[in-house]
C-alpha cells in the first residue's frame, strides 16, 4: 500500500481527500490510499511520520502549517526554499521528508488563463503560507503588489490603511489568500473599500467552496471579472501528483 494524505488544522471540507480517491479509482491504481489528517498543532506531524513510516509516500499541506512543517522535513526544492512555504511533500526512496511548493504553479496557470495582466498592479490580502507562493509568482510575472494584512510592519500595510485609502482603486488585481469566505463561513470576507472596485478589477479568490464567496460577489456586482480557487488546486493537485511519482 502507498499511503498519501493532506495535515491541516481542519479538513472536513477538504477538496483532495475526493480528488485523490477519484483519481486512483479512474486509474486503477488499488494499492494507492489518500486520507485526511488533522493535526491540532504541528508537533503532531512526526507522530503521524512515525505510525504511516512503512507505507507513506507523500503528503500535500495546507492551512495553517504551510510554513510550519518546513522544520520537520530534510530537504527542500529550490521553489519551496525561496518561496518559504511548503504544500507538498515527498517521502524519498531513503526514507528522508522533501518539501516542495505546487501552489505556485497552480496560481500562475490559473491567473493567466483568459486574463490580460498588462499594466496591471495587485493587492495580496494576506500574509500566511498561501500568500508567499502568489508573491513570488506575481514577482516572476513583474507584477507590482502591495501586501495587506491585520497590521501594518515593513512589508505589509494594514486593513485600517486601505479602507482609508485609495489602494483598491489604484491596484486592479486584487488576490484573497485568507480563508476568509470559506465554507460554512460564507458571509465572511476581507474588510475593504468595495465601493471602489469597477470594471477593471480582477478579483481572485484562493478559496473554492463557495464556488462565488462573499469577496468575489462584491467583485461580480462592480462588474469586475472574478475567478476563484478551484483551477488552482486542480493544478497544484496534478502537480504534486506528478512529484510523487517521479
Amino acid at each position: 500500500m502507498r499511503q498519501f494524505g493532506l495535515i491541516g488544522n481542519t479538513l472536513k471540507h477538504s477538496f483532495s481527500k475526493n480528488y485523490f480517491s477519484e483519481k486512483f479509482e479512474n486509474e486503477g491504481i488499488i494499492e494507492n490510499h489518500y486520507e485526511l489528517f488533522e493535526l491540532a498543532t504541528i508537533a503532531e506531524f512526526q507522530n503521524l511520520i512515525d505510525h504511516y513510516s512503512e507505507s507513506l509516500a507523500g503528503l500535500n499541506v495546507t492551512i495553517p502549517y504551510k510554513k510550519e512543517v518546513m522544520v520537520y522535513l530534510d530537504e527542500l526544492d529550490e521553489n519551496a526554499a525561496e518561496i518559504g512555504a511548503v504544500n507538498t511533500i515527498k517521502v524519498l526512496d531513503n526514507g528522508k521528508l522533501k518539501g516542495f511548493n505546487t501552489d505556485y504553479l497552480g496560481f500562475i496557470n490559473s491567473l493567466q488563463a483568459n486574463w490580460d495582466l498588462t499594466n496591471k498592479k495587485a493587492l495580496v490580502l494576506g500574509t500566511g503560507g498561501a500568500s508567499e507562493a502568489i508573491k513570488k509568482a506575481l514577482k516572476d510575472l513583474n507584477i507590482p503588489f502591495q501586501s495587506i494584512s491585520r497590521k501594518s510592519s515593513a512589508t505589509a500595510i494594514s486593513y485600517e490603511e486601505v479602507m482609508a485609502g485609495e489602494y483598491v482603486q489604484n491596484n486592479h488585481l486584487i488576490i484573497n489568500t485568507t480563508p476568509l469566505g470559506t465554507f460554512p463561513e460564507v458571509d465572511t470576507k476581507p474588510q475593504l473599500p468595495y465601493d471602489q472596485l469597477s470594471d477593471q478589477h480582477l478579483l481572485f479568490d484562493l478559496v473554492y467552496n463557495p464556488e462565488v464567496t462573499a469577496f468575489l460577489q462584491e467583485g461580480l456586482d462592480r462588474g469586475a471579472k472574478i475567478k476563484n480557487g478551484y483551477n488552482m488546486l486542480v493544478g497544484q493537485a496534478e502537480a504534486s501528483w506528478k512529484i510523487w511519482n517521479d
